[in-house]
């Protein structure tokens, strides 16, 4: 059996000095993801909540993810961060750089989702990284499609540079993003949310060594991940040795089926999920990169096996995840991935199908948004100003067997719906109209209009989902009554809902 490292000089943390710096570190993530939410200029991060924040070490292991974004993103953004040091290397990182990226292959798996990282100095020595990913309004190409042949049709592909160098925007890099995005503004807002995110990280972590009084974050990053190591660990030795098999089928795309063959075998304290025999890479942005198939197969195992202690690196050492080069699940560049979660969401229902014959009770039923419910809105509004916009809608949680799943929550992503009001807002509509006079884009739905009632108003309420782990929204709507015009409208643009690929989805 495989066991986490311990080396003696960890002992110095005692477990509730350890849960209290551990507690810190996430409310340092915390803080930045609150900052990157309150001031992004598109509603896909402050609406719908398509973002993380990670504070990682001089390793760039993750130490703490925020506990509101998407845990669908774990994993993400140390290998990204590893992947900027080959071609920038640490020397050459200075205070007040932030890199970034949208390379599927390094960042996390299609164009619109940018990842930055900044680097955080201590006393002039290189502690640790701030990181970020979010989910931008734009990147150019198709947009957010999947009827494209290669990633050269899905819009600006950044392999790692410089945004931000020695605290100054680097102009050319921002100059290419603008001429090259359809709402510029928007997306230079949002890259700048993620800079005033790092900022806020960095400050948080310099402040928690000046606290504690500790250097750097060597021996408290391996503590930490071993301790999240071993409660892993344990949890998956508490299950039979053995090997499960199950599979999904979906419709993919025209002629492009998706098939699905999972392998989960457990040895000890070790779990590996083999997607042998699964789908082959196919010709339409429906590819899922590998590092996206890692995050949505590791997730839901820590979802059901482990969902109390807070999640880092040393949470999903003890998984092995594996899928055939040039499958759907493992594409080569410069295969189309732009709706690469119409795969990926599918696997977890082939996951838990394996756990369900040695564990049932561990697992939740399929979501009703499996794989993806989501809808483009992109023209010009009544002022003549360009617009591009997501709805992002969610069918019911899928049960557990002590109680009924969430309405209108999304799993295995953790992403909102976000208010219409707002929506139609940022699309220049309103009560006094929709998206816009003569909208054009990249949709057929015609843009919702205003409720008949000012009584109907749409409010959030926020909670986590205490089975899974993965702080998940609900949502409640408040209306006049079940019987009012308000509610008949609301019922009517509900079905109006159509996803963007032609997967049957649905």
């Amino acid at each position: 059996m495989n066991t986490p490292a311990h080396t003696a000089a960890n002992r110095r943390f005692d477990p509730v000095t350890l849960e209290i710096l551990w507690s810190r570190l996430i409310s340092i993530a915390d803080e930045s993801a609150a900052t990157l939410l309150r001031t992004a200029f598109s509603t896909v991060v402050r609406e719908s909540n398509d973002f993380t924040t990670v504070l990682l070490d001089a390793e760039c292991n993750c130490l703490a993810e925020n506990t509101g974004g998407i845990p669908s993103f774990v994993g993400m953004v140390p290998s990204a961060v590893k992947a900027m040091l080959e071609r920038i290397p640490v020397e050459r990182w200075r205070p007040g750089d932030c890199i970034i990226t949208n390379d599927p292959w390094i960042g996390s798996g299609h164009l619109p989702d940018v990842t930055m990282a900044a680097p955080i100095f201590h006393r002039g020595t290189l502690v640790g990284f701030s990181g970020s990913i979010a989910h931008l309004p734009d990147f150019g190409g198709s947009g957010w499609a999947c009827d494209t042949r290669e990633l050269y049709e899905e819009g600006l592909r950044l392999m790692p540079v410089r945004f931000i160098e020695d605290g100054q925007e680097a102009e050319v890099v921002a100059d290419i993003i603008r001429a090259n995005v359809r709402v510029p503004d928007q997306v230079i807002g949002d890259l700048y949310a993620q800079v005033a995110a790092q900022r806020i990280c960095r400050k948080g972590l310099q402040q928690f060594l000046d606290d504690t009084g500790l250097s750097d974050l060597t021996e408290l990053s391996a503590e930490l991940r071993g301790r999240a190591e071993t409660a892993m660990r344990a949890a998956i030795a508490a299950l039979p040795d053995g090997s499960w098999s199950a599979s999904t089928d979906a419709d993919g795309i025209d002629e492009f089926e998706t098939h699905i063959e999972c392998r989960m075998t457990i040895s000890g304290s070790d779990l590996e999920l083999d997607f042998a025999g699964t789908s082959g890479q196919v010709a339409c942005g429906i590819n899922s990169v590998m590092k996206y198939t890692r995050a949505f197969a590791t997730y839901p195992i820590k979802c059901a096996l482990d969902p109390d202690s807070p999640r880092n690196e040393g949470s999903f050492q003890p998984i092995t995840v594996k899928a055939p080069e040039r499958s759907i699940l493992n594409p080569t560049h410069p295969a189309p991935v732009g709706a690469r979660q119409l795969t990926g969401h599918l696997l977890y229902g082939a996951i838990y199908r394996c756990l369900a014959q040695i564990a049932p009770d561990r697992v939740v039923a399929e979501s009703g948004s499996t794989p993806t419910l989501r809808s483009v809105y992109g023209g010009v509004d009544r002022q003549g100003h360009r617009f591009n916009q997501v709805l992002f809608a969610s069918g019911g949680m899928g049960a557990s067997h002590r109680m009924d799943g969430y309405a209108c929550t999304a799993l295995p992503p953790t992403t909102g719906g976000g208010r219409v009001e707002a929506l139609a807002g940022a699309t220049g509509g309103g009560r006094g109209g929709g998206a816009g006079a003569g909208a054009t884009g990249w949709t057929d739905t015609p843009a919702p209009p205003s409720p008949p009632t000012p009584e109907w108003a749409v409010s959030r309420r926020s909670r986590a989902c205490r089975r899974c782990w993965c702080g998940a929204r609900s949502w409640r709507r408040t209306r006049a009554g079940p019987g009012s015009s308000a509610a008949a409208w609301a019922r009517t643009w509900r079905s109006r809902f159509v996803p963007i690929s032609r997967s049957g989805s649905r």
